[in-house]
């Protein structure tokens, strides 16, 4: 199936709403609301006509502060039918002292979503309700800030060591 044919199935099975956008060009996405992505995933998983049985990658990307914008990019592959698909899910930016962006985990579907979800929070600050372990994976629990946001500053000092940058 391709991506076309994927958007038409998706939106027949679980509504309209289900796909914001395709984009087009070498490597095809489908744009899937935030509040939405947990049954997209369920359903790409448990249907034998997609089968995607597993996530290649899932990460973050920061739009930076003009944008205003985050997004978690899906990288989904059906070995069964050696097809690929990119979902990508867009979320606000978080404003200093403000909440965390927040997407659903979907380690419940992928069990390698784990370590991939720890990493896109340490690194750019988005969390994702329901995993099971979300903390730091690469940095110390007590690092300040997400260094691959944009507008990120570096510390200077880390327990009194120089931090190198």
């Amino acid at each position: 199936m391709n991506v076309s044919e994927i958007k038409i199935l998706l939106c027949r099975q679980l509504g309209e709403s289900v796909v914001l956008g395709e984009t087009a060009g070498l490597q095809p996405s489908l744009t899937v609301p935030v509040e939405q992505i947990l049954p997209v995933c369920q359903f790409l998983y448990a249907n034998e006509q997609t089968y995607f049985d597993y996530l290649a990658c899932l990460t973050g990307i920061d739009n930076g502060v003009d944008v205003g914008t985050m997004e978690v990019v899906y990288h989904l592959y059906s070995i069964p039918y050696h097809s690929h698909l990119t979902l990508r899910v867009v979320v606000a930016r978080n404003q200093p002292n403000q909440k965390l962006p927040c997407v659903p985990s979907v380690c419940s579907v992928w069990r390698t979503a784990n370590w991939h979800e720890r990493e896109v929070f340490d690194l750019l600050g988005i969390e994702f309700a329901g995993h099971p372990d979300l903390r730091r994976i690469l940095l110390p629990a007590d690092w300040e800030g997400y260094p691959l946001r944009k507008d990120y500053t570096h510390q200077e000092k880390y327990h009194g060591i120089t931090v190198a940058y």
